[in-house]
């Protein structure tokens, strides 16, 4: 046999790094129908309520962004642990892909909510490979402790910063979001320097925690939670290695195809309102950190 001077390939997977930037196209496909409550069926008198999840907490993941999160910092048969869960986008993303999934749920409504989303979607098999704990995102050390230092990707789309979630009615109106609810009865705002101490604690050693921030304004001011989140990341052990992009419209050539709501569409027709014009969701910025250690620096171990 003759011999060349060409190079012998690498793996992809073992070769990969994290560039700094990146931007990844994955628009917003996450389908929430409404489902009815699972109770015994007493007659269209007594039909259970339909509840669907509201435009805000469907945009805190959808299920494109999970894959791509997933895809790139795991393999198959590895452990995603999501905090902050309000739709079932990525724990449904997890078992398709072939790996294990527990999210924090502590709002029993919206456990109930996110499974008939799962059992409509999943087969049996795939439902044997996701589970939901009913504890806070700032407490999922102790949810998930039976697999804590297992945990490859932790994905967390926490609260803006500073944006007071008003509190709900005591008898909540057909169609209520089960995760507003859970955001008001559970307390669950972002407790950065107790949820990131939990996130280091399940993760392995190279794991990664996905921040999915969305800068907005509010009363007059651009909040930008992502450079108060790192900071708080790094004092807890975590090195910061990525900043993404996810584009969360489609791309049609050289044009973001942006699709207005009907609220929207009323404040651009009233040329009386003095409002804001309406803002859209084009895209969301993902912090990536890794907990220090294993044997892959960058991208997948």
């Amino acid at each position: 046999m003759t011999s060349t001077n060409k190079p012998n390939p690498t793996p992809a997977s073992a070769a990969r790094q994290l560039l700094p930037l990146t931007v990844w196209l994955c628009p917003d496909d996450t389908a929430d129908q409404p489902t009815h409550d699972a109770q015994p069926c007493q007659g269209p008198a007594h039909r259970a309520p339909q509840t669907r999840t509201c435009e805000r907490h469907l945009g805190t993941s959808s299920s494109g962004l999970a894959r791509h999160l997933i895809t790139t910092t795991t393999d198959e048969h590895d452990l995603i642990a999501e905090a902050f869960t309000s739709n079932a986008a990525t724990l449904r993303a997890a078992a398709e892909l072939d790996r294990r999934a527990v999210a924090c749920v502590p709002h029993f409504p919206l456990a109930r909510h996110i499974g008939a989303q799962l059992r409509e979607h999943l087969s049996h098999e795939q439902l044997g490979r996701v589970a939901m704990r009913p504890c806070r995102a700032d407490q999922m050390h102790r949810g998930i402790a039976d697999q804590s230092g297992e945990v490859a990707l932790v994905v967390a789309a926490p609260p803006t910063a500073g944006i007071h979630i008003a509190e709900p009615k005591p008898r909540q109106a057909r169609g209520s979001c089960p995760a507003c609810l859970s955001d008001v009865l559970t307390n669950s705002a972002f407790r950065s320097q107790t949820f990131l101490s939990a996130a280091y604690r399940v993760l392995r050693p190279g794991g990664h925690l996905a921040v999915v921030t969305t800068a907005r304004h509010h009363h007059g001011r651009l909040i930008d939670p992502a450079p108060a989140i790192i900071r708080e990341a790094r004092k807890a052990g975590f090195r910061y290695s990525q900043h993404i992009i996810a584009v969360r419209v489609p791309v049609q050539g050289d044009t973001l195809l942006i699709q207005a709501g009907p609220g929207s569409i009323g404040q651009l027709r009233d040329i009386r309102s003095r409002a804001m014009p309406p803002a859209a969701r084009v895209h969301a910025d993902i912090c990536l950190l890794t907990r220090p250690g294993g044997s892959d620096q960058g991208g997948r171990r």
